[in-house]
């Protein structure tokens, strides 16, 4: 086995931090060093939290200025991670941004253009590059066994209480900004930028506060469309997650998308897929192991980094654009 890369974490207000934590904790590719959480009172909540005791905290400056250390995730809060991804790049270390790339666009493309000058690595948290569902899917497209795609529909709803209500309102995009980013990143790498995004951004809870909690957008391609939805209010809505693709020769259902569902209907045979519907069983990848592994490859110079800065500037660029905050 190759030595394990030295690694930290950076931020822990994230839904996904603890995930990540866990897994560059666990993992073979990767020595966790420690964590930081910069804000103190967030820090005080998170050591009083029994999911984090195992957790070695570090200041930012330990984590920094180590030089061992050769990569950082940065876990924050959404509108903390450029800031964080900004130190980590800094000090030279290969970076992994979550989701999605904070709120500002030009400060997004100065950070991947100083990644790609220092010759560092930046990886977005984009989790389902690496689910057996979109893999499936990503080969029947690769094939042309679905054939020419008209449609998408993408479902992305949740049900979020008071507290993080609050936390979310903070931009206009609100659950738009939050949680469609994932499906978005693979709306790109099937159908390439939109030509036109128009965003609906409604408050419809009862709830006392500015969060748009029930958002769709409707993205316009050169060939073909997608309904993307998000609510934070429909109750139960993990199982009705899904991604859907309608295509000339035949349709992909994606439902649950976590852990994978897949039905698939075709035209004809094709491959060992049979003409009309039909449950194909994919595998069920953890979050997070396979990306934090190919992430490691890739830093060791065994794999070439597969997703290049334009694709994330352009997944940015197009989740503002579903937010009403670009044209």
């Amino acid at each position: 086995m190759p030595t394990p890369i030295r690694a930290a974490v950076l931020g822990t207000g994230h839904g996904h931090s603890l995930g990540k934590a866990r897994v560059l904790r666990d993992s073979a590719d990767w020595e966790l060093v420690g964590v930081c959480e910069p804000n103190p009172e967030a820090r005080a909540r998170r050591r009083a939290d029994p999911n984090w005791s195992w957790v070695e905290w570090k200041t930012a400056a330990e984590l920094l200025e180590d030089p061992t250390i050769r990569m950082i995730a940065a876990e924050g809060e959404v509108w903390e991670l450029l800031e964080e991804g900004e130190q980590i790049i800094r000090a030279g270390k290969h970076l992994h941004l979550d989701k999605p790339a904070g709120t500002d666009l030009p400060r997004f493309r100065r950070l991947l253009d100083e990644a790609r000058r220092s010759s560092l690595l930046l990886q977005m948290g984009y989790m389902f590059r690496y689910n057996g569902g979109f893999d499936l899917l990503r080969r029947l497209i690769a094939e042309g066994w679905l054939g020419d795609i008209h449609a998408y529909h993408c479902s992305m709803n949740s049900d979020i209480g008071a507290a993080s209500r609050r936390n979310l309102a903070f931009h206009p995009g609100g659950m738009m900004l939050e949680l469609p980013c994932h499906v978005l990143d693979i709306l790109v790498l099937l159908a390439g930028r939109p030509e036109r995004v128009t965003p609906f951004l409604r408050h419809d809870g009862p709830h006392d506060d500015t969060l748009a909690d029930n958002t769709l957008a409707v993205i316009e391609f050169a060939r073909g469309r997608a309904i993307v939805e998000c609510s934070a209010l429909e109750v139960n809505a993990f199982p009705r997650r899904s991604f859907q693709v309608m295509g000339s020769h035949g349709t992909f259902v994606l439902q649950p998308l976590e852990p994978p569902v897949v039905r698939l209907a075709l035209r004809e045979p094709r491959g060992e897929f049979q003409a009309g519907w039909q449950d194909v069983e994919v595998p069920n990848h953890p979050r997070y192991v396979r990306d934090l592994e190919e992430f490691a490859a890739c830093i060791r110079g065994e794999r070439e980094f597969p997703y290049t800065a334009e694709h994330d500037y352009t997944v940015q660029e197009t989740v503002l654009r579903a937010c009403g905050v670009l044209s």
